[in-house]
Protein backbone atom coordinates (compact mmCIF):
# COMPACT_ATOMS: atom_id res chain seq x y z
CA UNK A 1 0.00 0.00 0.00
CA UNK A 2 1.71 3.01 -0.90
CA UNK A 3 2.22 6.08 1.75
CA UNK A 4 -0.84 8.09 -0.14
CA UNK A 5 -3.38 5.24 0.07
CA UNK A 6 -2.44 4.79 3.69
CA UNK A 7 -3.08 8.70 4.33
CA UNK A 8 -6.50 9.07 2.24
CA UNK A 9 -7.68 5.54 4.35
CA UNK A 10 -6.82 6.40 7.60
CA UNK A 11 -8.45 10.26 6.91
CA UNK A 12 -11.46 8.85 5.53
CA UNK A 13 -12.01 5.78 7.93
CA UNK A 14 -11.37 8.66 11.38
CA UNK A 15 -13.96 11.20 10.00
CA UNK A 16 -16.12 8.02 9.36
CA UNK A 17 -15.29 6.50 13.10
CA UNK A 18 -16.37 10.34 14.18
CA UNK A 19 -19.18 10.80 12.46
CA UNK A 20 -20.89 7.51 12.65
CA UNK A 21 -19.78 7.57 16.65
CA UNK A 22 -21.32 11.08 17.09
CA UNK A 23 -24.00 10.17 15.41
CA UNK A 24 -24.53 6.91 17.33
CA UNK A 25 -24.25 8.44 20.51
CA UNK A 26 -27.09 11.05 19.48
CA UNK A 27 -29.29 8.78 18.55
CA UNK A 28 -28.19 6.16 21.67
CA UNK A 29 -29.31 8.89 24.36
CA UNK A 30 -32.49 10.29 22.74
CA UNK A 31 -31.54 13.30 22.09
CA UNK A 32 -34.68 15.76 21.55
CA UNK A 33 -33.47 16.95 18.17
CA UNK A 34 -32.77 13.42 16.69
CA UNK A 35 -35.73 12.24 18.09
CA UNK A 36 -37.87 14.91 16.54
CA UNK A 37 -36.05 13.91 13.12
CA UNK A 38 -37.17 10.57 13.25
CA UNK A 39 -40.94 11.20 14.18
CA UNK A 40 -40.35 13.66 11.67
CA UNK A 41 -39.16 11.11 9.10
CA UNK A 42 -41.87 8.68 10.13
CA UNK A 43 -39.73 5.88 12.36
CA UNK A 44 -40.41 4.75 15.66
CA UNK A 45 -38.35 6.25 18.54
CA UNK A 46 -37.15 3.00 19.87
CA UNK A 47 -35.06 2.87 16.07
CA UNK A 48 -32.78 5.38 17.61
CA UNK A 49 -31.33 3.06 20.08
CA UNK A 50 -30.87 0.09 17.76
CA UNK A 51 -29.09 2.38 15.24
CA UNK A 52 -27.19 4.17 17.75
CA UNK A 53 -26.15 0.58 19.00
CA UNK A 54 -25.28 -0.91 15.62
CA UNK A 55 -22.94 2.18 14.38
CA UNK A 56 -20.72 2.29 17.71
CA UNK A 57 -20.15 -1.80 17.14
CA UNK A 58 -19.71 -0.46 13.33
CA UNK A 59 -17.13 1.90 14.88
CA UNK A 60 -15.71 -0.78 16.80
CA UNK A 61 -15.73 -3.39 13.74
CA UNK A 62 -13.71 -0.80 11.17
CA UNK A 63 -11.25 0.22 13.27
CA UNK A 64 -10.38 -2.98 15.50
CA UNK A 65 -7.61 -4.93 13.55
CA UNK A 66 -8.15 -8.89 12.06
CA UNK A 67 -11.19 -9.65 11.63
CA UNK A 68 -11.74 -8.73 7.87
CA UNK A 69 -15.21 -10.69 7.36
CA UNK A 70 -16.95 -8.35 10.13
CA UNK A 71 -15.39 -5.37 9.11
CA UNK A 72 -17.17 -5.91 5.29
CA UNK A 73 -20.51 -5.85 7.46
CA UNK A 74 -19.74 -2.92 9.43
CA UNK A 75 -19.48 -1.12 5.84
CA UNK A 76 -22.30 -2.99 4.61
CA UNK A 77 -24.46 -1.44 7.67
CA UNK A 78 -22.69 1.93 7.36
CA UNK A 79 -24.27 1.90 3.83
CA UNK A 80 -27.63 0.90 3.75
CA UNK A 81 -28.34 3.04 7.25
CA UNK A 82 -26.87 6.26 5.14
CA UNK A 83 -28.72 5.66 2.12
CA UNK A 84 -31.72 4.55 3.85
CA UNK A 85 -31.22 7.85 5.40
CA UNK A 86 -31.32 9.67 2.25
CA UNK A 87 -34.38 7.81 0.99
CA UNK A 88 -36.31 8.50 4.17
CA UNK A 89 -35.25 12.34 3.35
CA UNK A 90 -36.34 12.35 0.13
CA UNK A 91 -39.73 10.15 0.95
CA UNK A 92 -40.66 12.89 3.07
CA UNK A 93 -39.95 16.35 0.76
CA UNK A 94 -36.94 17.07 2.43
CA UNK A 95 -34.63 19.73 1.20
CA UNK A 96 -31.12 17.64 -0.24
CA UNK A 97 -29.64 19.69 2.04
CA UNK A 98 -30.88 17.68 4.47
CA UNK A 99 -28.95 14.49 3.27
CA UNK A 100 -25.80 16.19 3.48
CA UNK A 101 -24.59 14.00 6.75
CA UNK A 102 -25.61 10.92 5.06
CA UNK A 103 -24.50 11.68 1.65
CA UNK A 104 -21.04 12.38 3.09
CA UNK A 105 -21.23 9.34 5.50
CA UNK A 106 -21.73 7.54 2.25
CA UNK A 107 -18.90 8.65 0.68
CA UNK A 108 -16.51 8.18 3.26
CA UNK A 109 -17.53 4.69 3.79
CA UNK A 110 -17.05 3.77 0.17
CA UNK A 111 -13.61 5.92 0.29
CA UNK A 112 -12.72 3.72 3.74
CA UNK A 113 -13.68 0.66 2.03
CA UNK A 114 -11.89 1.07 -0.99
CA UNK A 115 -8.96 1.79 0.07
CA UNK A 116 -8.35 -0.18 3.41
CA UNK A 117 -5.13 -1.85 3.57
CA UNK A 118 -4.54 -5.74 2.22
CA UNK A 119 -5.08 -7.08 5.75
CA UNK A 120 -8.24 -5.56 6.11
CA UNK A 121 -9.61 -7.14 3.10
CA UNK A 122 -11.17 -10.99 2.83
CA UNK A 123 -8.95 -12.92 1.33
CA UNK A 124 -10.46 -15.02 -1.60
CA UNK A 125 -9.31 -18.78 -1.92
CA UNK A 126 -9.39 -18.17 -5.83
CA UNK A 127 -6.60 -15.78 -6.03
Amino acid sequence: MTKRNKIIYWVATLWLALGMLSSGIVQLIHLDEEAKLFEHLGYPLYFLTILGIWKILGVTAVLIPKFPLLKEWAYAGFFFAMSGAVISHIAVGDALLESFGPLLLIILTVVSWYFRPADRKIISLNQ
